[in-house]
């Protein structure tokens, strides 16, 4: 048992670190579980890999509390009216909540509908290698592309539902393939459309709320909620692991990318990228 923890202790610092910078914890995950395999059945570590998010997200909901809970007169300065219950309202809070709905509509539409067809066609190396190196291709491209260019959505307040939507269709580009990266994803998109760094990243993890929530759930339905105490001690360290992982990577990512651009992990993806692919080519090959 010992070992299984010291295992999921490493799960949780490689999903903790991997979820938020644009590099495919997915791609991680697989990776790292080739020479860490949890002495479990497939199913629940098929689950683990999506449930342990949860921690994750958890680290934002903490670091961007005031900006996500929508209630509240302290701080208010766009109350939806006088009366004593409006002044409590948060207006622009609930309108970043709807843009994100706008920008979760792809991925929830399509991806529930897709998602065992995925798992069982994409959810393997060779996905998450191409995966990797296609859009550690995007983000140079796009970074020298956009380098001179200014940006013209500079906060999340004049992002428009349009841009939001446009946004999803990326994250929906994500949930097909493993390896691409949600938060990779969101960005190169939001990048596209003249979003800046600093608003492209914390939109990126504001829609994560949802969308992992809802996808942790669904699996969690899907496993049956059928525990062990030894499954439920494996998930929840690998969550407070996630979670503690999280809070120190999302605030070096936010203060890194006020000074620096996205193509250092475009080349980190492009190299892991490669690496996936010979070692599982050696693997094959081996057989």
């Amino acid at each position: 048992m010992i070992w299984e923890i010291i295992k999921t202790i490493i799960l949780g610092i490689v999903e903790g670190i991997t979820e938020w910078l644009p590099i495919s914890s997915t791609g991680h995950l697989i990776l790292v579980g080739e020479f860490l395999k949890l002495d479990k059945s497939d199913e629940f570590k098929e689950m683990f890999d999506v449930v342990i998010q949860l921690g994750a997200i958890m680290a934002v909901v903490v670091i961007f509390w005031h900006k996500l809970w929508p209630f509240g007169k302290k701080n208010n300065q766009h109350p939806l009216n006088k009366s004593p219950f409006g002044q409590m309202v948060k207006t622009d809070i609930f309108q970043m909540w709807f843009k994100v709905l706008v920008a979760c509509v792809p991925a929830a539409a399509i991806g529930y509908v897709t998602e065992d067809w995925v798992d069982k066609h994409f959810y393997n190396p060779w996905t998450v290698a191409i995966a990797l190196i296609v859009f550690g291709v995007a983000f140079i491209i796009v970074e020298n592309w956009n380098k001179d260019r200014k940006a013209k959505i500079n906060t999340i307040a004049v992002l428009t539902y349009k841009a939001a939507f446009i946004i999803g269709i990326f994250q929906l580009i994500a949930a097909i393939f493993p390896g691409t990266s949600r938060s990779g994803a969101t960005i190169v998109g939001a990048l596209l459309i003249g979003v800046s760094r600093t608003v492209a990243a914390e939109f990126t993890f504001y829609l994560a709320v949802p969308v992992m929530f809802g996808a942790s759930l669904l699996k969690l339905i899907k496993f049956g909620f059928d525990f062990t105490g030894s499954e439920l001690a494996v998930l929840l360290i690998g969550m407070a692991v996630a979670f503690l992982v999280s809070v120190f990577v999302i605030k070096f990512l936010m203060d890194y990318i006020k000074k620096h651009d996205f193509k250092v992990f475009g080349w980190y993806r492009i190299i892991l990228g490669i690496l996936v692919l010979a070692y599982f080519g050696g693997k094959a090959i081996l057989k």
